[in-house]
């Protein structure tokens, strides 16, 4: 079986255009996502924290940089960002006093509010896109690959 896409023809040509098919559609989907944040909203990076901070509890910066996928001094700067916007706050760990814990502030909350519809309307086409099916199937599919041994 061949694919219209000329990399991706024939079995030879997969391994070598899986890995550059996948960072090309993974960057189409940022730059949409960025689209629908608008100039004035949060950066993709940005975003990415305050979804993880919706759940209300502090987070410390390793598990923050964990989940949006930037090295420590890059998370930095982005917490700094947010903080200097009002979106989150820094606060020392009680349990461990040797820990700041960032949380998402009440404007923040209200910001990610009012963007979430626009970011959700991205995967909304893209499953239109592709049909409830093999939209579907592709979400199982990459989680099968995120979960593979590093």
């Amino acid at each position: 079986m061949t694919s219209s896409h000329p990399s991706v023809a024939g079995p030879v040509a997969l391994p070598r255009a899986l890995p550059e098919l996948l960072s090309q559609v993974a960057h189409e989907v940022s730059r949409r996502v960025e689209a629908a944040l608008g100039p004035d909203g949060p950066t993709l990076d940005q975003w990415r924290v305050l979804a993880l901070l919706t759940d209300g509890a502090g987070h410390p910066m390793t598990e923050i940089a964990s989940h949006a996928r930037v090295p420590a001094p890059t998370l930095t700067k982005i917490v700094d960002r947010l903080v200097d916007r009002a979106l989150v706050y820094r606060r020392v760990d009680e349990v461990d006093r040797r820990r700041v814990l960032v949380f998402l502030s009440e404007h923040g909350r209200t910001t990610h509010e009012r963007l979430t519809p626009a970011v959700a309307g991205i995967g909304h086409a893209l499953m239109d896109e592709l049909g409830s099916h093999d939209a579907h199937r592709l979400v199982e599919l990459l989680g099968r690959l995120r979960e593979l041994p590093r």
